[in-house]
């Protein structure tokens, strides 16, 4: 059966720069499109900072990007939104948009409202409660006025949406109990890895190991963020019970654009020497490979109960080239995974005793398995929970004739 030509609207919040679009969108939508009909086009709206040149930087040719110049604050955000909100209406009209499909649940507000006013079909991509997870992150009160309108722009993208993608399988149940909504389209798809970009190639790069002086150490890699869902300074307390227990055989290798002040101060408060950090800002592409210079990785998200519900992408990349993780507890299916695999270790407090039992974990993992043993250990993991063919089963389930 010949496919039907279908446009498609796809919402995100986020710059096109960003990780959350490189690698965390920008993958599945190439899915997307190989889905839908050559003469389809899928319009990809991304909110930068500053104003981007669409063909240089999106060369597909049936993606286009949609650059809105954003203004997060005051009344210029206002104009903003009104603008983009007209801007987007008259796009849908003027390409003929048959499907909005908006990813994450700020997002979806977007994708909702759209949706009421033009009459299309909306899909929520990777929905998660975002409104509880503000509160539980001390970021707005449960009382707020920002907390009840988003909560209930997540209730009504729910009920408007035709169907809903899931980071777990938890979420349809949680669904159901919080929002009082039982959808009969829902799919299951958490954050996949591209498994060939991350692969055994990448393990122990010589160069990067002598350039870094990495050579017999055991390293720690984070690759993210601190503050916001992401444990601050614990993560540096962590490190210094790691220091305590291996002394200056250990190496932590942090791939962040935190700025070096932020570190430092961080460091000063965990009593860490200098010399056991290695900072790094890389681009996408070189991630893989400064990763596998690691023995172990680290995962350490605040164990919110909103949490549990979405899927970390770095937990992918770390199974991806066989690293052991540690993590924090009921993150995701995550934390159940590596536990009963017995593949990293769950922090299951946050204190000085639980760290260095999981710091003991990791150790006898480490001692009782060569770095290539616990590659094969540690990737079927990921090519099971984490593989790109899941995404594609969802999407040519959604699109596909």
């Amino acid at each position: 059966m010949e496919k039907k030509t279908q446009n498609i609207l796809i919402l995100t919040y986020w710059d096109y720069q960003d990780a959350l679009i490189q690698t965390y969108t920008l993958p599945y939508v190439r899915i997307i499109s190989r889905q839908i009909s050559a003469e389809s086009k899928l319009f990809l709206v991304t909110l930068d900072k500053k104003a981007t040149q669409n063909d240089s930087i999106n060369p597909e040719n049936n993606i286009e990007n949609i650059s809105i110049l954003y203004e997060p604050f005051g009344w210029q955000g206002l104009f903003m939104w009104i603008k983009t909100m007209f801007q987007l209406i008259r796009l849908i009209r003027k390409k003929n948009i048959s499907v909005i499909h908006a990813w994450c649940t700020p997002a979806g507000g977007m994708g909702y409202i759209l949706a009421f006013i033009t009459g299309k079909k909306l899909i929520i991509d990777s929905f998660e409660p975002h409104a509880f997870s503000m509160v539980e992150g001390n970021t707005w009160k449960k009382n707020s006025i920002a907390f009840k309108l988003l909560f209930w722009l997540e209730k009504k993208q729910l009920q408007k949406s035709s169907e809903v993608i899931c980071a777990v399988e938890g979420m349809i149940e949680h669904s159901k109990k919080v929002y009082g909504i039982t959808k009969k389209k829902y799919f299951v798809k958490p954050a996949c890895v591209d498994l060939k970009m991350f692969s055994a190639d990448n393990l122990k790069n010589k160069i990067l190991l002598d350039e870094l002086n990495l050579n017999n150490k055991i390293t720690c890699v984070y690759a993210g963020k601190f503050g916001g869902l992401y444990l601050e300074q614990k993560t540096f307390d962590f490190f210094k019970t790691a220091f305590d227990f291996w002394g200056e055989r250990f190496r932590i290798l942090l791939l962040s654009n935190h700025s070096d002040e932020e570190i430092t101060s961080y460091m000063n408060k965990a009593n860490l020497p200098a010399t056991v950090f290695v900072k790094k800002f890389v681009s996408h592409h070189e991630i893989p490979t400064y990763i596998g210079l690691a023995d172990f990785a680290i995962c350490p998200m605040k164990p919110l109960p909103s949490r549990r519900f979405c899927t970390p992408i770095k937990n992918g990349e770390y199974w991806a080239l066989g690293l052991p993780v540690v993590i924090t507890k009921n993150i995701s299916d995550d934390s159940d995974i590596i536990k009963e695999n017995e593949i990293g270790s769950v922090l299951e407090e946050l204190n000085p005793e639980a760290y260095l039992k999981s710091i003991k974990e990791i150790n006898t993992l480490l001692k009782s398995n060569s770095r290539l043993e616990l590659y094969n250990k540690i990737r079927p993991i990921a090519e099971k929970y984490r593989n790109f063919e899941i995404a594609e089963k969802v999407y040519k389930q959604i699109y596909g004739i």
